[in-house]
């Protein structure tokens, strides 16, 4: 790991109850940060808070519906109450299921993805940037992928909503990087978990198919995030980061020839 520092920071970490977004949690409170966990469901959240309690962090949980905007003004307005402030913002609560071509597809399901992964989005950035704002600075991390970029057979729910992500990332750049928020994208590639296991039993692309060892831990992505919250992070400000590169690698540490091994 890096030697980040972010003790007297306060984190908000959605759909962290598991996968990346529980790696990112335990990292960014590793770091120093007292990190809110939150989940739609309570008990998922509140594990993984005790967990980085009981491994010397700090941490405190909410459950918090992304998709209902009034859930997370209560979970954000929760968490700049009891701590004072909201620094770190990573909107990682997201979906891929159901995969489905398009013609196959359920409207109202494909509506619950963009609920999840857009509207949550921005529900989640609408409500931090006043706080944030008023303390003269922040930082907004948005979970991205590379199909934002290159359209994925049986994706288009998650294809289409991950780059109208990355244009939101960029547009609070655009907005309030001038005022000390900083805004970054993260795309961290195929990550072991639940999400790639969905992927591999649709059976959908090529994606699908992929063998364990294409698929990097979530520990990989929680160490992008805590670098992404740094200074050093600032060339790629209103930009997507990606592990995929070799550039992106070397700057965390990690090299191109390394083994992936699936978590």
């Amino acid at each position: 790991m890096n030697n980040i520092d972010l003790a007297g920071k306060v984190a908000l970490v959605t759909g962290a109850n598991r996968g990346i977004g529980a790696a990112i949690a335990h990292r960014l409170a590793r770091a120093g940060a007292h990190v809110v966990v939150t989940a739609r469901r309570e008990a998922g959240a509140h594990a993984v808070a005790e967990a980085i309690r009981i491994a010397g962090g700090l941490a405190d949980a909410v459950a918090c519906d992304v998709t209902r905007y009034g859930d997370v003004v209560a979970a954000i307005d929760a968490c700049v109450d009891r701590h004072g402030r909201l620094d770190i913002l990573v909107a990682n609560a997201g979906s891929i299921e159901p995969i489905a071509r398009i013609v196959d597809s359920d409207p109202l399901a494909w509506d619950a993805v963009v609920d999840v992964n857009l509207k949550g989005v921005y529900h989640c950035i609408r409500a931090a940037l006043p706080h944030m704002l008023r303390n003269h600075g922040g930082t907004v991390i948005a979970m991205n992928s590379g199909a934002a970029n290159a359209p994925m057979e049986g994706w288009s729910h998650y294809c289409a909503t991950k780059a109208a992500v990355q244009m939101l990332t960029r547009q609070v750049h655009k907005e309030y990087g001038e005022q000390g928020i900083r805004s970054l994208g993260l795309s961290p590639g195929p990550v072991a978990g639940e999400m790639q296991a969905a992927i591999r039993a649709s059976g959908i692309n090529p994606v699908s198919r992929l063998a364990d060892s294409d698929y990097i831990p979530a520990e990989w992505a929680a160490e992008a995030v805590a670098w992404l919250c740094t200074a050093a992070a600032d060339p790629f400000l209103g930009t997507d980061f990606s592990i995929k590169t070799e550039e992106g690698r070397r700057l965390l540490g990690l090299s191109l020839s390394e083994p992936r091994k699936a978590a």
